[in-house]
């Protein structure tokens, strides 16, 4: 029986690793692109521009209101076909676009409510000081929210490797799909075939959540050292 096991795990895991190192190539350029469109609009929603805050606001309430898999389509499929030359995307391109724009409303959330959540005396403090409105956000808002950005971060990017096992619908030959062409392969094996694919899931995530515990434990420490906390 084990050496049945080992036998089937041996066939299947060098596949399992090379979709696995698509979702990891998509994942990793997502998550980067994600995080920095997702940081750009919290910080100008925090500001609460009249008209611009509605407007981004709505943007992120569509994103989040709506499957990730609708969309997928919509990038892969719908915009495509608009006529529009620039939308003419590969399926990877598509998988990489959609997969950054879903990843920003969440981290563009998660950003406004830590900087909001700053005391307004510390910017009104840096304010009589002089500061213009990028220092205070640079030097004094910034590192007060970072403390408050990390952990629910790490959430965001762990939903975005799991989502990237939509991406077969696509095209994209990523660490399920690979699973799941083995499956019919050896379907007396199913079950153990999806646990190895679980594990490598785990495996990739479970190092994200500790950085993020980390992170947040040595922000929250230099915060008190410096007597902000």
């Amino acid at each position: 029986m084990l050496e049945s096991y080992l036998s089937t795990a041996g066939v299947v895991l060098p596949f399992l690793l090379k979709g696995f190192w698509e979702t990891l190539k998509i994942s990793f350029v997502a998550i980067i692109a994600g995080s920095l469109l997702g940081f750009v609009i919290g910080v100008i929603r925090s500001y609460r521009i009249r008209g611009v805050h509605q407007l981004l606001g709505l943007y992120i309430h569509i994103l989040r209101g709506t499957p990730f898999l609708v969309q997928l389509y919509i990038f892969y499929f719908v915009l495509p076909s608009s006529g529009i030359a620039l939308l003419h995307w590969d399926s990877a391109t598509a998988a990489f676009v959609s997969l950054s724009v879903y990843t920003s409303c969440y981290v563009a959330e998660i950003v406004m409510g830590a900087i909001q959540a700053v005391p307004r005396g510390q910017t009104e403090g840096a304010m009589t000081l002089g500061l213009k409105p990028f220092q205070i956000l640079r030097l004094v808002v910034l590192p007060q929210a970072m403390r408050l950005i990390v952990q629910p971060m790490s959430g965001v990017y762990v939903m975005l490797i799991k989502s990237t096992a939509i991406l077969s619908v696509v095209g994209i030959t990523e660490l399920t799909r690979q699973g799941e062409v083995f499956i019919i392969t050896f379907p007396a094996k199913s079950l153990f075939i999806y646990g190895m694919i679980a594990a490598i899931y785990f495996i990739y995530c479970y190092p994200l959540l500790r950085l993020a515990n980390w992170l947040e434990k040595r922000l929250t420490g230099g915060l008190q050292g410096a007597g902000l906390h």
